[in-house]
């Protein structure tokens, strides 16, 4: 009779040592501190070290010139051939990160970076300077550019990724605060060699920790994303199934689908206004103002450290401009920030050509600090739009949106030089380039939001 009681008892202990085993409880017994953190502090030591090639081309610009007696034309087309496959590179990179993982593909960027760099040391022909700075260097960049950071918060942010996506588009910034200065003093005591050495070296030096810490999913460490409440649905590459899936994969390794994603998003017509003000938003920073700031105010016999101590100080601004702008996006209407940036940016290239002197004053001052907090603000808004219309394809989708914007910084940072080569001043390409983001504010201002996924419901509510 007293066997019934024992059954009674039972069942508490196995409930106790089941619960350990049920699927619902990781997320919140996980450590205290999420691994996406931990991942998008890689990402973002992995951009300020790839922002040191960024930052490079325009210190060269007067040794290369002094050395080799190479235009500023000239030493621009390899620049501008950089930021062409720069941006050209980014939308098959995003595919390549979901075929090979985004592991390999940003070692391997940084590796193909580094080699381009540090083998600048033995040209002697302008050529060679396409080659290594140009395709080299280009290709390499391009796999690290921003379609890295979309990808990374696509996957490992909920909550806050709007925030993130600021603070990794910072890191750019960061980069020109880190090498700019000790860069510029490097040519200047002991030659350009040597900045182009020091670049390469600390490429290199990211390579094992984006190795050892940086990891593709957060359900390869049985996380959810942060912020998220609900186990996410499988991707399609982790469950392969035996028949029809071959082709598929097939077509990722070609670079297909980033091709299929292009041909699909080209036919909106929000692509297109992303993909023009972007390609301003390249004019008017990387390709001009990144790459000609220090050599026009030298033309006014401002000093190179000094320049390019200015520059650092955008990137100081830019760091706080952008993640705040992040902050923005997660709370205001993407369409409406981007159009206030682009004028507000307008407005100041307007006015720089009257602020350049021998020596720095209050107004340049004023201006480096409002230009810097719009430098880059201009992405976190952009990457919403992108995922707001495109969805799961949205990294591609921003991959070829940032190929608009390297397009603009090649054309403008070619074209900037044969107006300095042409006209002796770059006075006509400040004006020029405030004029675009006129436009480009048109294009932000013109996207209406997205109509919601069920239009038959709309008819029937009201």
């Amino acid at each position: 009779m007293s066997a019934p009681p024992a059954p009674a008892v039972a069942p508490t202990a196995p409930t106790a040592s089941a619960r350990p085993a049920s699927p619902a409880p990781p997320a919140p017994r996980g450590p205290h501190l999420h691994y996406a953190w931990v991942v998008a502090a890689v990402c973002l030591l992995v951009l300020v070290g790839a922002a040191g090639f960024r930052s490079t081309p325009s210190l060269l610009m007067e040794p290369l010139n002094s050395e080799f007696g190479w235009s500023h034309g000239v030493i621009s087309a390899a620049v501008s051939l950089n930021m062409l496959l720069n941006g050209l590179t980014a939308p098959f990179a995003a595919a390549l990160m979901d075929r090979f993982g985004i592991r390999r593909v940003a070692g391997s960027a940084l590796l193909l970076m580094a080699v381009g760099s540090g083998a600048t040391v033995f040209m002697t022909q302008s050529w060679q300077m396409l080659l290594c700075w140009g395709v080299l260097v280009g290709v390499g960049s391009g796999s690290m550019a921003l379609a890295f950071t979309a990808t990374v918060t696509g996957r490992w942010f909920l909550a806050r990724r709007g925030l993130v996506t600021g603070v990794l588009t910072a890191a750019s910034a960061a980069g020109n605060l880190v090498f700019l200065p000790v860069l510029a003093w490097l040519i200047s005591d002991y030659g350009w060699r040597s900045a182009s050495l020091t670049v390469a070296g600390c490429s290199l030096a990211v390579v094992p920790i984006v190795l050892l810490l940086l990891r593709e999913r957060p359900a390869d460490l049985g996380l959810l994303p942060y912020g998220a409440t609900d186990l996410p649905t499988p991707p399609p590459e982790a469950t392969p199934p035996p028949g029809p899936t071959p082709p598929s994969n097939t077509d990722d390794r070609k670079g297909v689908r980033a091709l299929r994603v292009l041909r699909q998003a080209a036919g909106t017509r929000p692509f297109w206004l992303l993909a023009g003000s972007f390609a301003i938003c390249g004019a008017t920073t990387n390709g001009l103002v990144g790459t000609h700031f220090i050599p026009a105010a030298g033309d006014h016999g401002m000093v190179e450290t000094t320049a390019a101590g200015l520059l650092a100080l955008v990137g100081v601004f830019d760091v706080v401009g952008t993640v705040f702008s992040g902050w923005l996006t997660d709370r205001l209407d993407s369409r409406r920030l981007l159009g206030t940036y682009y004028l507000l940016r307008g407005a100041s290239l307007l006015f720089l050509p009257a602020l350049f002197a021998r020596t720095v004053h209050p107004s340049m001052v004023v201006f480096i600090v409002f230009y810097g907090l719009d430098w880059v603000a201009t992405v976190p808004p952009t990457i919403a739009l992108c995922r707001e219309w495109f969805g799961e394809d949205a990294p591609i989708v921003f991959g070829w949106v940032f190929c608009g914007h390297q397009v603009g910084a090649a054309l403008v940072a070619l074209g900037a030089g044969l107006v300095r080569d042409q006209l002796g001043s770059y006075d006509a390409a400040w004006y020029g380039a405030g004029a675009l983001c006129v436009i480009a504010a048109s294009c932000a201002l013109l996207l209406r939001a997205k109509p919601p996924a069920t239009p038959p419901l709309l008819p029937a509510t009201a």
